[in-house]
């Protein structure tokens, strides 16, 4: 798996992820495809949607687009046109030849199977969320069932299913169960998000004027700005808030900023590569996240705060304990709990030799355990574990 020779398919079917965009699931693609060429990998992308925001680096990347449609088309026929997708996309990376395909997993997509059924290869599928589950609850399902089978021959499929989450590991096995595939077969494994340290890099704080306390993601309402903009409107020690993002939420929470007389910077949307740039002068980073029953996020933001050496302010929820270790890394604090967060801002403000310490080791943690080598690693571990296992032939 690590030799130069290995040619790696990524595929990701996705009609809502641009391979060269700037939303989260983008940047996973990126980092991921990173990993595989840091390996030494030849790697080729195929895709339903390319994206503008291409990074130097993978300039040189061969990607290979099928496109679903636009956005107006009906439900139905847009479930249709992804499938027809996915099974072109199919016939694409079949005539590449690859050793491993390494798939995201989405809804209606039948890569693995389809391929794994006419080429002896490795098998990789990447889950990031129960998308049926999401697709039927947030957006828009006709044919659950559909969705259902292709998900249940892309589990068939799959030498390792490797998930974001523990939440979607068991999702995913449920699947698997409803749906006769054997026990143990895959191979489902936990990994969650990483971070390039290399490309995110400790940022030096702004000392002209109080500390800058910064927010990177989407401004959707599940990422709790508008606690974090209560609680700065709460705040009994100066701090500046800085938003780096844009989103569906964005004019309510400037109204709401407006209320309360803050001067709160507003970044809008930056590219992948413009990150690091974005949390220069910042001391302290948030992940407010709100009171959810379903948080199986595994939040990027959280991982790039860390690499940048900036203590963390996060929501006990979810998988954020594991990642944000209270009073060592960061500070843990309810989740929708204004008055907590503003707590946990201040306190970081008042003291910063505390604020530098929690970032340096959050940094320390980063570098050891959650770089996206250490992420590719963990995936492809049951691989290589499979093959020592695997009975030598002694030659005739």
């Amino acid at each position: 798996m690590t030799g130069g020779a290995t040619r790696v398919a990524y595929v990701c079917a996705d009609p809502g992820i641009p391979v060269f965009g700037t939303k989260g699931a983008s940047v996973h693609i990126q980092e991921v495809v990173r990993a595989w060429r840091a390996r030494g990998a030849d790697v080729e992308i195929f895709a339903v949607r390319h994206g503008d925001d291409v990074p130097p680096d993978l300039a040189d990347v061969p990607v290979h687009v099928v496109t679903v449609g636009g956005r107006g088309m009906d439900p139905a026929v847009r479930e249709v046109a992804q499938q027809q997708a996915a099974a072109e996309l199919a016939t694409l990376v079949l005539a590449s030849g690859p050793d491993v395909v390494h798939e995201r997993y989405s809804l209606f997509s039948g890569v693995l199977q389809h391929v794994r059924s006419r080429l002896a290869c490795d098998t990789v599928l990447e889950v990031n969320a129960p998308l049926v589950d999401e697709q039927r609850t947030h957006r828009v399902l006709v044919d659950e069932d559909a969705a259902r089978a292709a998900l249940a021959g892309q589990l068939r499929a799959a030498d390792v299913v490797a998930c974001v989450s523990e939440p979607v590991a068991g999702w995913v096995r449920a699947a698997a169960a409803e749906a006769g595939v054997p026990h143990g077969c895959p191979t489902v494994v936990v990994v969650p998000n990483g971070v390039n340290t290399d490309r995110v890099r400790p940022v030096e704080p702004d000392l002209d004027g109080p500390p800058v306390v910064v927010f990177v993601g989407t401004l959707k309402p599940w990422h709790g700005v508008e606690d974090l903009v209560e609680a700065a409107a709460l705040a009994q020690v100066p701090w500046r808030l800085r938003l780096v993002g844009d989103g569906p939420v964005r004019t309510d929470v400037e109204q709401q900023a407006a209320r309360h007389g803050l001067d709160v910077e507003m970044v809008g949307a930056v590219a992948p590569q413009d990150i690091p740039a974005a949390l220069q002068g910042a001391s302290i980073a948030v992940a407010p996240y709100p009171a959810s029953q379903d948080h199986y996020f595994s939040p990027l933001k959280v991982y790039e705060y860390g690499a940048a050496a900036l203590p963390v302010v996060a929501s006990r929820i979810g998988q954020l304990p594991q990642v944000v270790e209270d009073g060592r890394t960061g500070v843990l604090v309810p989740p929708s709990d204004p008055v907590a967060l503003a707590r946990a801002i201040d306190a970081l403000a008042a003291d910063p030799e505390r604020a530098r310490r929690l970032g340096r080791a959050a940094r320390e943690r980063m570098e050891a355990h959650h770089t996206w080598a250490a992420v590719l690693d963990a995936t492809l571990a049951p691989l290589d574990r499979a093959r020592d296992r695997a009975p030598v032939t002694a030659p005739a």
